[in-house]
């Protein structure tokens, strides 16, 4: 096997990740790449466009480090608490740095990427008429079904510069399985002119051809793949770690202030080399805390000649 897509999340982001680039951290809920966020703020990737479904605590920090030009996003909050109090100081104060915003709908977002990971001009939807986004939003026009003639809206294809997807487990050239709630992931995956890959585990080939129904992300797609356990804490991986919900309600706190949003990123993100290094220093009993009891699915026979 060829192993040569097998490195580091410092040389991934420094290889892949260019200042200007539309980056998309992909993840519904479920096993968003912090890692990959925290070493884009390290190496002060600037004047990027970050797009996300649901932008969670891993933009709200991107943007209070000055990553952020524009943010493409369908809702934005701290799930289960509240606002991202850094998107919105950015936005409305330009603290630390103006931000620009286009929002859509959750189907008008994973709708672009449909679109552009099936290399389609647009995307029907009714869901957009008679809302109040189509007057902030340009992008979102209205064309005549040529079959019924009526008025339908389209939003056009996200094809992002780089998008950053994890996963419970790869083979070193990039094929990989998911499994629990799965969100936009493949479809960032074939949108995205480059896919940075993290895993929980590598594993073996053998492994993957196994269980072919799982593997959402194939090689062809991969140009990185990078091991890192815990990758998307404080969010979860299932069957890794469970979500870390007391965080998002300290990040609440945490974000009152720049200054204090500021402090927490020069010691959990700038303080640490790797992640790695930002897992040593979470105490021992949160880290067994989140670890989940196991729960295994039942064996498949997918048959044999």
């Amino acid at each position: 096997m060829d192993s040569s897509k097998t490195m580091t999340m410092k040389e991934a982001v420094s290889r892949f990740v260019q200042d200007g680039d539309t980056v998309y951290l992909a993840g519904f809920t479920h096993m968003i790449p912090f890692a990959a966020g925290h070493e884009v703020i390290r190496q002060k990737k600037k004047d990027l466009v970050l797009a996300r479904a649901t932008p969670d605590i891993i933009y709200d920090q991107m943007i209070a480090a000055g990553c952020a030009k524009r943010l493409i996003f369908s809702y934005a909050g701290n799930p289960g608490v509240g606002s991202l109090r850094c998107f919105r100081r950015a936005h409305e104060k330009g603290i630390p740095k103006p931000l620009e915003i286009e929002e859509y709908t959750h189907f008008g977002l994973s709708g672009r990427l449909f679109a552009g990971a099936t290399n389609m001009p647009f995307l029907p939807m009714r869901t957009n008429l008679g809302s109040d986004l189509p007057a902030q939003n340009p992008l979102m026009k209205v064309v005549k079904d040529p079959y019924s003639g009526d008025e339908v809206s389209v939003v056009p294809p996200l094809k992002p510069d780089v998008a950053v997807v994890h996963v419970q487990r790869a083979d070193v050239n990039g094929n990989c399985h998911i499994w629990g709630i799965i969100g936009e992931q493949k479809d960032a995956a074939f949108a995205a002119k480059k896919v940075i890959i993290s895993a929980e585990e590598i594993v073996d080939e053998s492994v993957i051809r196994s269980d072919p129904n799982r593997t959402l992300v194939p090689d062809f797609l991969s140009h990185a793949v990078v091991h890192e356990p815990w990758c998307a804490h404080p969010s979860y991986v299932q069957g890794y770690y469970d979500r870390d919900n007391e965080f998002y309600v300290k990040w609440d706190e945490i974000t009152k202030e720049h200054e204090s949003t500021m402090k927490y990123i020069d010691e959990w993100v700038h303080g640490v080399e790797s992640r790695s290094e930002y897992v040593s220093k979470l105490p021992p009993s949160k880290v067994d805390g989140l670890r989940p009891k196991e729960a295994y699915s039942s064996p498949v026979n997918y048959g044999s000649v």
